[in-house]
């Protein structure tokens, strides 16, 4: 007897606005939390799926801070912490994701 799952991936869409007012628009790849905080992996989605976009392939990972209640966004500034989440994602992603190594 052969079993069949018949699930449908629904990425999760996030949007962001950066600090000029631009909103970029990414798929979540994956959340995770280490003694050091809270991260988000995310892949950048072309603004045109019709055009080939090099970027779009670039995992980008940012630090997750809540301030009163406001959830942020920011850039990871410490290389070794950089270098620590970078690890863990690409670990638990490669499972899923083709991610070649750097």
């Amino acid at each position: 007897m052969e079993n069949i799952i018949n699930e449908e991936y629904t990425p999760e869409i996030v949007s962001i606005v950066d600090e000029e007012g631009k909103e970029h628009v990414f798929e979540e790849l994956d959340r995770i939390e280490t003694d050091s905080g809270k991260y988000i992996a995310l892949l950048p989605l072309p603004e045109n799926p019709d055009e080939e976009d090099d970027e779009a392939d670039e995992m980008i990972i940012l630090r997750v801070s809540e301030i009163n209640g406001d959830t942020y966004l920011e850039p990871i500034e410490d290389d070794a912490e950089f270098d620590e989440v970078g690890k863990a994602f690409e670990e638990r992603l490669s499972e899923l994701f083709d991610i070649e190594g750097q």
